[in-house]
């Protein structure tokens, strides 16, 4: 069995959600960098989301609909399929 070392740990993505550590096994990679599988989430309704699956604002995961089209998209009553979720 291996010693872990501060070199080893040091090489260790950070989540960029929750700052922790994140290993091989539960990675998820997304927008360039590593999650935790349950921290990838939209950050407007929370909805968990999958790599490549949602869009990006500022750095930041947004699901595509509803959430993006209705922050991001554009503006008036009906366009991007968003009159049920104005925020």
């Amino acid at each position: 069995m291996t010693q872990e070392t501060p070199a080893d740990k040091a090489k260790m993505p950070k989540c960029p959600k929750c700052n922790k550590e994140v290993y091989f096994a539960e990675k998820v990679s997304s927008l360039g960098k590593d999650w935790h599988r349950p921290c990838l989430r939209c950050e407007k309704c929370n909805k968990t989301l999958s790599s490549g699956g949602h869009a990006e604002h500022q750095g930041k995961p947004y699901c595509n609909k509803p959430c993006y089209s209705a922050l991001f998209g554009p503006g008036g009553f009906g366009h991007g399929g968003t009159e049920s979720h104005k925020y």
